[in-house]
């Protein structure tokens, strides 16, 4: 049986290939203008590549100058934190340890800062969220 399967098989593909002979001109120039598209289309794909390969160096990154400026606190503000001109970021870590030490952090919700006498007077209410103190700090710095 095997024998007359791959008979069949060879009849069947030689019979095309004699109808395919009148028309193999056809195929030929489009698998000729397909190999043209390709060819063009790689040197795009690998300018692509190149220009995504060269990376940067790392290089160390550079504090913003507007956080370094030293500001001077206001009286109410220089209770808390010292009188000394300080940058933005200082004031708002002294103002951290101030809460820490005195244990301001309402004990229900550690986000929000129970003001005690010297804090009241900078917020300005009794109780501030740790989101507004910075905005709050802006304010008392010039």
């Amino acid at each position: 049986m095997a024998k007359k399967t791959t008979a069949k098989k060879a009849t069947k593909k030689t019979a095309p290939a004699k109808k395919a002979t009148a028309k193999k001109a056809a195929p030929a120039k489009k698998a000729t203008a397909k190999k043209a598209t390709a060819k063009t289309a790689a040197p795009k794909k690998a300018t692509a590549k190149k220009a995504a390969a060269p990376k940067k160096a790392k290089t160390a990154r550079k504090p913003n100058a507007a956080f370094m400026v030293a500001l001077k606190p206001s009286a109410a503000l220089a209770e808390v934190i010292g009188n000394t001109a300080i940058p933005r970021t200082e004031a708002v870590r002294k103002i951290w340890v101030y809460i820490k030490k005195n244990n301001l952090q309402n004990p229900k919700n550690k986000r929000n800062i129970l003001a005690d006498d010297k804090l009241s007077k900078v917020f300005g209410k009794k109780e501030v969220t740790m989101f507004e103190l910075a905005g709050i700090l802006g304010k008392h710095l010039s």
